[in-house]
């Protein structure tokens, strides 16, 4: 055990000077940038928004015992917090996989320097867990062990059932690591964090078997024995190991982007194909979409929210006795239109990189919007169809899907490109979507405005003068009125974009 110690304080005593060194690398790197001053003026709100939401959490762990006293409805708080407290790790492992970031930009930084690549993997790692999102668990807990757990079960009840809590949170961080570095936000990992998903909350709400009384027991365990936590610790020692083989084992730049040269070959909408120019580009915009981080990124929230209808649909709090709830309308908006107002309010900091291109060509801009709009009303038409089960909750519900989906064809199409033509910024398509800010302006928030005002705008006088099923016929009318005058509306986005091309050219020349 002594040799074992003293290997380990040597170890330390080594890799702490160059932990220190590094971040005086990144420090120094950070101000000598040229956009230093925007750098730090996002990085102080996001620091703002973090500590916020922090506070948020603590708020609600201050709580949390009045808020189960509320919901347990007779129940014993600890029993019920145990049964309940998988969802809150589904729940993590969720936020983890959308926000949790690699340190796989680091390492490409630091791989050409004469240094072992086995301690700079060793401190990118550590350095990744002084993380936020490591202090939500101890956050949110620990007032409610204080006062319930430690009351109960005493100091050591509290410590087993704490560390057993926050033993699962850290294993899900060196987890998130290797899961999100191995499959690389892939389809295969996409449709994982579907399963897990779909398993959990699905079979709850389904009633075939309930995932929080099967593991409630393991949580009860703990704050009687310390058997639990050692096995989580054990565990969690297991994750980081495997996550720094992994990270030893490819710490090589081109296995770094290896994955990137062949995941999109051979993966395109054939339909595009059949118009010309404008359809080839279109295929080649899919292509990037799955290339890099970010798009693929909004792609795959694009899919999770498919599911959005779940919580309005099936909540009684959102059904009338007769006719439609008003609020279907912005959800079937939502959900056919979600790529489409997610991808296309960023219409050409997409291109940003590449928009020389397009303006040195001859009708390359007007390919170039004929190929978004191939895009977004292709991927459309895909939510629409995604969206058809839905059917499950009436054929009220399909009809304001089929009303919605040709109004955002029709209408909100060219509302949103025409709007996001407003002085569009550019942005780095290799970075996540997660926090990243890039491309965002004013644009995209006046973009709500027509999203939550045009299709009612439509809809609500014929319902309310009428009825409902009315408002759904005069959205989807004007929606199909669009449609016959695509080649017009159409026309005023790419005239548009050439009265302000050099204006965006110029601007998108600018160091991010």
């Amino acid at each position: 055990m002594a040799i074992i110690l003293k290997f380990t304080f040597q170890n330390l005593n080594l890799m702490l000077p160059m932990f220190f060194t590094l971040i005086r690398l990144q420090y120094l790197k950070s101000i000598r940038s040229t956009s230093f001053a925007k750098s730090a003026l996002a990085t102080g709100f996001l620091v703002f928004i973090a500590l916020l939401l922090l506070s948020y959490v603590f708020l609600a762990g201050l709580f949390l015992g009045r808020i189960i006293d509320m919901l347990a409805e007779g129940k014993e708080p600890i029993a019920f917090l145990n049964s309940v407290l998988i969802y809150f790790f589904l729940g993590e492992f969720m936020y983890r996989y959308f926000i949790q970031k690699l340190p796989v930009v680091d390492l490409e930084s630091l791989l050409h320097l004469p240094i072992g690549k086995k301690k700079i993997v060793s401190i990118l790692l550590l350095r990744s867990f002084l993380s936020p999102l490591n202090v939500i668990a101890l956050l949110l807990f620990l007032p409610f062990g204080v006062e319930a757990v430690q009351e109960e079960y005493g100091v050591l009840g509290l410590l087993s059932w704490l560390g057993t809590l926050l033993g699962i949170s850290w294993s899900l961080h060196w987890f998130m690591l290797w899961f999100k570095q191995r499959f690389e936000d892939s389809l295969l990992g996409l449709g994982l964090v579907f399963v897990v998903v779909l398993l959990s909350g699905g079979s709850t709400y389904l009633g075939w078997f309930n995932v929080g009384a099967l593991v409630a027991p393991f949580f009860t365990a703990a704050t009687q024995s310390m058997l639990p936590v050692v096995g989580v610790l054990g565990l969690l020692l297991a994750l980081f190991v495997i996550c720094y083989r992994y990270y030893v084992s490819h710490a090589y730049l081109e296995e770094l982007g290896e994955e990137e040269s062949y995941r999109v070959s051979g993966q395109s909408f054939g339909l595009f194909s059949r118009f010309g120019v404008a359809g080839e580009l279109a295929n080649l915009e899919w292509k990037l979409i799955l290339r890099h981080k970010k798009s693929r990124t909004y792609l795959m929230l694009s899919a999770f929210f498919l599911l959005y209808g779940l919580i309005f649909y099936t909540n009684p709090a959102y059904q009338t006795e007769s006719g439609i709830s008003p609020i279907y309308i912005f959800v079937g908006v939502f959900i056919t239109g979600i790529f489409m107002i997610q991808y296309g309010q960023l219409f050409l900091s997409w291109n940003s990189s590449n928009f020389d291109f397009f303006l040195m060509q001859k009708g390359g801009l007007e390919a170039l919007v004929r190929a978004k709009y191939l895009l977004f009303l292709g991927v459309s038409g895909v939510c629409f169809l995604a969206s058809v089960p839905y059917v499950y909750f009436g054929w009220d519900i399909l009809l304001v899907h089929v009303a919605t989906f040709l109004f955002n064809c029709g209408v909100l199409v060219h509302v949103i490109l025409y709007v996001a033509l407003w002085k569009p910024k550019p942005m780095d398509l290799n970075k996540g979507a997660m926090f990243n800010y890039e491309g965002v302006g004013a644009a995209q928030f006046l973009i709500i405005i027509p999203l939550m005002a045009g299709p009612y705008l439509v809809y609500l006088p014929f319902s309310y003068l009428i009825n409902d099923y009315a408002g759904l016929l005069a959205l989807g009318v004007t929606g199909l009125a669009g449609i016959l005058a695509f080649g017009p509306l159409s026309r005023l986005v790419t005239q548009r974009l050439l009265a302000n091309r050099f204006e965006i050219s110029s601007s998108f020349r600018q160091e991010l």
